[in-house]
């Protein structure tokens, strides 16, 4: 008998076959002598939609998956064929990690907490007096949680659908004390450069910017906003990794701002699944070296 198993884990979702989620883990789990296969599982090669769950579920029940990533754009159509859910994802209704044990599919979210552990390593100590989110999304919503759960005062959501950042406003407000959470209808308006109200009605300016929407990517260039709004003393947190310099990270950098790339998010989430997929303590400090090195080996 082969007393040494390997452990089966996946990614599903769609155009994900340049994910580097699956050279981290396989690597990670080599260095700590586990024997661990991921498995890409790409909707768009098989020109399947989220209609396929229930049949990938369920066969990566049967054949002894230890858990799945999940991305784009199953996060939320996934929760109902789950057996339980962790308090995190029941929060954020979305899950971005299925763990199977003891007959059992457990639905986690390690978005919020992958976004917090980054952050909290590349911008110790930032103010949180009043922080912008670009992006109302799956990864919006998952930062606006860990950011109020951070204790940010206050929290002002922009989104290109306005109806959508009203409604994620509104559900955070339920779920945290202080009604601490509120929109705008624009970056301009939302970093107080015009000397708007913040969401208690009193003057403000923004202490930091979170970016969680998909410009700046390989595949769809460009600012998420103005750079003429950015200061020196309005941090900027990324998320879009691929490139790690993202023209915003250009401009904020050009503009005297710290800044945190998106590369921090990237490898807590990693992190924060692996610990889940195998029960064990990864080394970050490792994961995130490796990260990198992939990172920068594209470029060239």
């Amino acid at each position: 008998m082969d007393s040494d198993p390997k452990l089966l884990v996946g990614l599903v979702g769609a155009g994900i076959q340049r994910s580097l989620t699956p050279a981290m883990h396989e690597a990670e789990a080599a260095a700590q002598g586990l024997r661990l296969h991921y498995q890409l599982i790409d909707l768009d090669t098989t020109g399947q939609g989220v209609e396929a769950l229930p049949m990938l579920i369920g066969a990566a029940r049967t054949m002894g998956f230890a858990g799945l990533n999940i991305t784009y754009p199953c996060k939320q159509a996934v929760m109902p064929l789950l057996d339980e859910l962790s308090d995190e994802a029941r929060a954020m209704g979305a899950v971005n990690t299925v763990v199977f044990a003891g007959g059992r599919a457990t639905g986690h979210n390690t978005d919020g907490s992958g976004w917090r552990w980054g952050f909290e390593r590349a911008l110790p100590g930032a103010d949180l007096a009043r922080v912008v989110l670009l992006g109302a999304g799956g990864a919006g919503s998952a930062i606006a949680h860990a950011v109020l759960r951070m204790g940010a005062k206050s929290l002002v959501l922009v989104d290109a659908d306005p109806a959508r950042a009203a409604e994620a406003a509104e559900r955070l407000n339920a779920a945290y004390p202080g009604r601490r959470a509120g929109f705008a209808a624009d970056a301009a308006v939302a970093l107080g450069a015009d000397g708007t109200r913040g969401a208690h009605g009193g003057r403000a300016r923004a202490s930091g910017l979170i970016h969680a929407t998909p410009t700046g990517m390989d595949k769809l260039p460009g600012l998420p906003l103005d750079a003429a709004l950015l200061r020196p003393d309005l941090w900027v947190s990324e998320i879009v990794y691929f490139p790690l310099e993202t023209a915003l990270l250009k401009a904020a950098r050009a503009a005297g701002c710290a800044v945190a790339d998106g590369g921090t998010m990237a490898v807590g989430q990693a992190v924060g699944a692996f610990r889940l997929f195998t029960g064990r303590e990864p080394d970050v400090a490792r994961m995130d070296a490796h990260f990198r090195a992939m990172v920068a080996q594209r470029l060239h």
